[in-house]
């Protein structure tokens, strides 16, 4: 593969296409302060010719000359990783063009993260006509499958509310101690997971000031958390409900299940077993202490409790994460890293803003 961008010695070349939106100009803001990634072609078909620093004055310090550019296939080929910020059809008609052409690409979409191809005609409306991709895609939370990472050519980078869903549940399912069905995700998320686009519910005299649920029984996340959290066992089944809340960035899932019967039962319980899961991971944090959105904030971090309600038989665990960080570009970055063979935690935050 040829090599003509501008990488600086030791460095690896990067590329986002997609560059535009929120989760590009996250992914743009990563990539600044990587130590080991240069951000060399950025694309926005929409916005083609603007300056990036125009639309995200935030970026102005690090790319003060950097343009969306529309995408040319040619102008990827030999990087070390491609990140796609793309809607889920058109990152799939782009995966088949990149494969052997870049290192890794990784897709923030939802067109590789579901492994069920029957899923996709009814969740998300299209039919998925890659057997082969959708087979060799690596989820991309580390947390979960950090071998499968190393090395991949491709990742889909899980779903915000999935990540939330997922770090909180997975230890209990895994360890036994809740039922698989009846399981119950309520989740709050900020306005920037509705993307940059004009919309009637993320103006600001429709969003300030109200909490709404949205995608009642039918969110398109549904299988995918019931697949992340289910592992190699028996299938998961999952009542996901999201509500839309007034922040920029957040998610707090709160969500609840049942003890598995005869299973010695009791907050200490629960909260051991998350913290073996999560024992030496860089960016998962469990304390008894309830979680804050306000303290995962700009971070790629995820906070976690757990409690059992004796009364009513009934098991919470609780995960407050930010959406663009952890829940989409951040994630993206640390799945990169690891399968690049990179620190996992470079160019990520572990501290949040605050005040």
């Amino acid at each position: 593969m040829r090599m003509s961008h501008p990488v600086r010695a030791g460095r690896r070349g990067a590329a986002i296409v997609g560059a535009s939106g929120y989760t590009g100009a996250e992914l743009m803001r990563l990539c600044a302060q990587h130590p080991d990634l240069d951000l060399v072609y950025a694309t926005g078909d929409t916005q083609a010719g603007t300056l990036a620093s125009a639309l995200y004055p935030s970026v102005t310090a690090t790319y003060p000359d950097l343009v969306f550019e529309e995408f040319d296939t040619d102008r990827v080929d030999g990087l070390d990783v491609v990140f796609l910020g793309l809607p889920h059809e058109a990152s799939m008609a782009l995966v088949p063009q990149l494969t052997g052409r870049v290192g890794t690409i990784v897709d923030l979409s939802a067109a590789y993260r579901l492994k069920d191809a029957s899923l996709y005609p009814v969740w998300y409306g299209f039919e998925h006509d890659q057997p082969e991709h959708l087979a060799g895609a690596v989820y991309g939370l580390p947390e979960l499958d950090r071998t499968g990472l190393k090395g991949a050519s491709l990742v889909a980078t899980p779903g915000c509310h999935v990540t939330a869903a997922a770090l909180a549940l997975e230890p209990l399912v895994a360890a036994g101690l809740i039922e698989r069905h009846g399981i119950i995700v309520d989740s709050k998320t900020g306005i920037s997971g509705a993307g940059r686009g004009l919309k009637h519910a993320s103006l600001f005299c429709s969003a300030d000031e109200n909490l709404e649920a949205y995608g009642l029984l039918d969110h398109r996340h549904t299988p995918e958390i019931e697949q992340a959290i289910g592992g190699a066992g028996p299938a998961c089944q999952v009542l996901f409900t999201p509500h839309l809340a007034p922040l920029n960035r957040a998610i707090l899932a709160t969500c609840y299940a049942r003890p598995v019967e005869d299973a010695a039962m009791s907050t200490p319980a629960l909260l051991a077993a998350m913290a073996r899961r999560y024992e030496g991971e860089p960016f998962v944090v469990v304390r008894p202490t309830s979680p804050s959105t306000k303290a995962a904030m700009g971070t790629n971090t995820a906070f976690l409790t757990a409690r059992y309600d004796d009364r009513t038989g009934t098991v919470i665990a609780i995960c407050a994460i930010d959406n663009l960080c952890k829940g989409a570009s951040g994630g993206a970055i640390q799945a990169a890293n690891v399968a690049l063979g990179l620190d996992e935690t470079a160019g990520l935050q572990r501290v949040g803003l605050y005040p």
